[in-house]
C-alpha cells in the first residue's frame, strides 16, 4: 500500500524589519500541538530587497506556492487592500488588513488587530473606567486600537500624532462608526491627561529599536490606567514609569498574542487553544 503524504499547511507574513517576529513560533507551536505539519515563512522586505510595491508579486508567488494565506504587517496593512478581491466587515471599517486567507482563487482581507487589544484589554483590565481615555498614536495600530475600545464601550477618546490630518482622519472615521461617542484630534495633552480615566499607546516609541516614553511621565497619576501595544520588550518605559506611580497597566503581549489566536483560525480553520497560545509566548518571552 502506497504511504499517504500529508502535505504541510503553509502560510507567512510580509513586512519590513520583521526578523524579531514571534508570530511564525506562535503559529507553528500551536499547529504542532494540534498535530498539523504547519509550516510558516517570515517574507521582509528588507531581507529580501523590497518594498510594498512588491505586493502584487509577493502575494501571487504565495499563492503560486500554496500557501493557505498571509499575515500582513507595518508598512503593508493598507496598501495590500488594493490587491484583495473582499474584505471583512471589520477590514473595511478600518481600512486596513493584517490577515489575507486565499480560497478558491480569491484574496480575502481580514483585521485581527482590533480584536486581539479588545481581547486583551477585556481580560488584563476588566473593571477599567471606560468614561475617557487618551491615545497617542494614530496609524494603522491606532486604527485598531480605537476601534477596539469604541466597541468595549469607552465613551470619549481624545486622539494625538504627529501627523494632525491623520489624527483628524482618525477621530472622523471613528465618529462616523460610533455616533454616540464623543471622539476628538487632541490639543493639549497636559488637559486632556487631566481628565482622561485612561491611556492607550498606539506607537512604535518603546521598542528596542526605538527606545524612549512617549509623553512626559508626570502627566501619569494613579488613578490612569495604561494599555501597551509594544511586546518587544514587555517593559517598556512607559509602562516602568505608570508602574512605578501606581497605574494598573497592560503590556502589549496580549494583542500580539490574540491577533495571532484570531489569524490561526482564519488561516488553518481550527479553532486554536488561546490559554496554550499565552503560554507559548510567555516562555519566548521569559
Amino acid at each position: 500500500m502506497a504511504e499517504t503524504i500529508i502535505r504541510p499547511l503553509k502560510a507567512g507574513l510580509i513586512g519590513a524589519g520583521i526578523q524579531a517576529s514571534l508570530t511564525p513560533a506562535m503559529h507553528m507551536k500551536e499547529g504542532a500541538a494540534q498535530g498539523l505539519n504547519y509550516e510558516y515563512e517570515l517574507i521582509d522586505l528588507h531581507r529580501i530587497g523590497a518594498s510594498p510595491a512588491d505586493l502584487p508579486k509577493l502575494l501571487a508567488k504565495a499563492e503560486a506556492q500554496g500557501l493557505a494565506g498571509l499575515n500582513i504587517t507595518h508598512p503593508c496593512k493598507q496598501i495590500v487592500i488594493s490587491f484583495l478581491d473582499d474584505l471583512s466587515s471589520e477590514a473595511r471599517a478600518l481600512g486596513a488588513v493584517n490577515t489575507v486567507v486565499f480560497k478558491d482563487g480569491r484574496r480575502y482581507g481580514h483585521n485581527t488587530d482590533w480584536w486581539g487589544f479588545a481581547e486583551s484589554f477585556r481580560r488584563g483590565l476588566p473593571d477599567a473606567d471606560l468614561s475617557s481615555a487618551v491615545q497617542l498614536g494614530a496609524g494603522g495600530a491606532g486604527v485598531a486600537t480605537a476601534y477596539a475600545m469604541l466597541v468595549l464601550g469607552l465613551q470619549r477618546l481624545a486622539v494625538f500624532d504627529r501627523d494632525a490630518q491623520r489624527a483628524a482622519a482618525l477621530t472622523e472615521t471613528m465618529a462616523r462608526l460610533f455616533p454616540a461617542a464623543s471622539i476628538i484630534a487632541g490639543r493639549d495633552l497636559a488637559s486632556e491627561m487631566g481628565q482622561a480615566a485612561g491611556l492607550i499607546h498606539a506607537t512604535p516609541t518603546g521598542m528596542t529599536k526605538y527606545p524612549g516614553i512617549p509623553l512626559p511621565p508626570d502627566l501619569l497619576e494613579e488613578r490612569h490606567w495604561v494599555a501597551e501595544i509594544v511586546y518587544f520588550p514587555l517593559e517598556t518605559e512607559l509602562l516602568r514609569q505608570a508602574r512605578h506611580r501606581g497605574c494598573r497597566t497592560l503590556d502589549g503581549g496580549g494583542m500580539a498574542v490574540f491577533q495571532a489566536v484570531g489569524a490561526f483560525r482564519l488561516l488553518t480553520g481550527r479553532t486554536p487553544d488561546a490559554a496554550r497560545m499565552l503560554a507559548h509566548f510567555k516562555a519566548m518571552t521569559e
